[in-house]
């Protein structure tokens, strides 16, 4: 687009961005159960909202997973985004952009764990290993739904994302 022609009418503000882990532990995929007072449990990937104080969202992912693993990934690669409509803390209206990227896992040690999930806790948060197989994410109730479809329409992609062809 030519930069003095109008912004699409289509274009809707970002007022929130977050850094989303696929994390695959040899043949498993980390997740966090979390179960909150009079809500059916369900499984998220680790992560959260990108800072003003994160120099990108690279950063703010490796933040994300040692706050609330007490984790270290490598190879992170990005493999799904996924927008919705969002209103800010601000009350403003926009969308929010998860940005979701597959990584294996180098360590974790929960004791490590720390941030605002584990030091004003909303619930409980329960790090899981479940299969990376339909079978696997069928018996969790992974949100978004949308990267919950992704996941399953595309696991041997996912895995070749990590593949050591791709550079």
């Amino acid at each position: 687009m030519p930069p003095d022609s109008p912004p699409s009418a289509t274009a809707r503000p970002v007022v929130k961005r977050t850094a989303r882990a696929i994390i695959l532990d040899g043949d498993h995929l980390v997740l966090i159960k979390r179960t909150k007072p009079g809500i059916a449990p369900y499984w998220v990937t680790p992560g959260g909202g990108v800072e003003d104080e994160d120099p990108n969202v690279l950063a703010a992912l490796h933040r994300e997973i040692d706050e609330e693993l007490g984790g270290k990934i490598t190879d992170a690669v990005p493999a799904f985004v996924d927008t919705i409509e969002h209103i800010a803390d601000d009350g403003s209206h926009g969308v929010k952009v998860q940005y979701f990227f597959v990584c294996r896992l180098e360590s974790m040690d929960p004791a490590r764990r720390h941030g605002p999930e584990v030091d004003e806790p909303r619930g409980d948060y329960e790090v899981v290993r479940v299969p990376f197989s339909r079978m696997g994410l069928a018996s969790v109730d992974i949100v978004p739904l949308t990267l919950r479809h992704y996941l399953d329409a595309n696991i041997e992609g996912v895995l070749g994302l990590l593949g050591p062809d791709l550079g």
